[in-house]
């Protein structure tokens, strides 16, 4: 397969993931902005939008664009900007054009599906977004990316293309089983309260991730947070969790790469086996957050190391920007 087609595919992949996982992260700050904060009250309104923010490494960008915080600037610059190549606006748009630049290695029904979700998402705007609300549009995100997956797995058959577009996929969804993960973890943080509050901000979490009866049937337990960051880390029962993602990236990297030996399956191999033999005691223990930096950061290597092995030569950087994409303003 040619490198662009390689490259083309796994793109569309990845902006139809991020365009679903932007609204869960709005969906998820929607339903923890309702709970208490510990801070004043003007602080207070912004704190979790700032942290969606921080979570996506656009803190600084918005503050500097915008000059404030809030939820409606927030949910503009996720939803709708075409400023940010990270928006579910973006993301559509992207996904449309890798599509279209190689109609002939998917098949017909895929290029439709991505083509209809791009023409309905050209015609939002602010003023029908706030009058059909918020919630309504997180909605029909999700349901168009599902059915692309749908159409995918229906309808394309399972060459290299295939693969290239299952690649990008699990990728994008383990980089956000981070990014999401830390949106409850950092509140729980900088929350005392331990009781009523955290239960219903690590279920807003599950809730969000469609994981909550996955959660149920697993544990049998009321939810705690060492619970759900099992769930979302190390369980392959659980398709977002970061075990399942890396576990699948690392198949298809074997499969892609034919037997031969390649750097890149080792690195995913890697990374999958910490994921399958960690221990949810030890994590905690040495501190979630540097797990999950740890973790972030031999993504962005695998992520290096895919492009070199089949992209094109070109500038393949994520347009999130942080390294470490879960340290807060103070």
């Amino acid at each position: 397969m040619l490198c662009r087609t390689a490259s083309d595919l796994y793109w569309a992949a990845r902006h139809m993931e991020r365009a679903e996982n932007t609204a869960r992260l709005v969906d998820v700050t929607l339903r923890m902005a309702m709970l208490p904060e510990r801070y004043d009250r003007g602080k207070a309104d912004a704190a979790p939008w700032r942290r969606a923010l921080d979570a996506v490494g656009l803190a600084d960008a918005v503050r500097e664009r915008h000059g404030r915080i809030d939820a409606d600037t927030v949910q503009r610059h996720l939803l709708l900007s075409t400023d940010n190549p990270s928006s579910v606006y973006s993301c559509l748009h992207a996904a449309r054009e890798c599509a279209r630049a190689q109609r002939v290695a998917i098949t017909a029904e895929m290029y439709e599906d991505l083509n209809t979700s791009w023409l309905e998402m050209r015609g939002q705007t602010w003023g029908k977004l706030h009058a059909d609300g918020v919630t309504n549009l997180l909605e029909w995100v999700k349901s168009r990316s599902a059915s692309f997956r749908g159409v995918t797995i229906g309808t394309l058959g399972r060459g290299e293309g295939y693969h290239f577009l299952q690649l990008g996929a699990f990728f994008e969804r383990a980089e956000w089983s981070i990014r999401l993960l830390d949106i409850a973890a950092s509140e729980a943080e900088e929350s005392r309260e331990q009781d009523a509050v955290d239960y219903f901000r690590w279920s807003a979490l599950l809730q969000s991730l469609s994981a909550f009866e996955t959660y149920r049937r697993l544990y049998r337990e009321s939810i705690r947070a060492s619970s759900v960051v099992d769930l979302m880390l190390l369980q392959d029962a659980n398709p977002r969790s970061l075990l399942t993602c890396t576990s699948i990236a690392h198949t298809v990297l074997q499969t892609l790469a034919g037997g031969e030996s390649m750097e890149v399956v080792r690195q995913a191999g890697a990374l999958s086996a910490q994921c399958r033999y960690a221990r949810i005691e030890d994590i905690l223990g040495q501190g979630l957050e540097a797990w999950l930096q740890d973790a972030m950061s031999r993504l962005t290597r695998l992520g290096d190391a895919i492009h070199r092995q089949f992209m094109v030569s070109t500038d393949v950087s994520s347009p999130f920007a942080p390294a470490k994409p879960w340290v807060h303003d103070q």
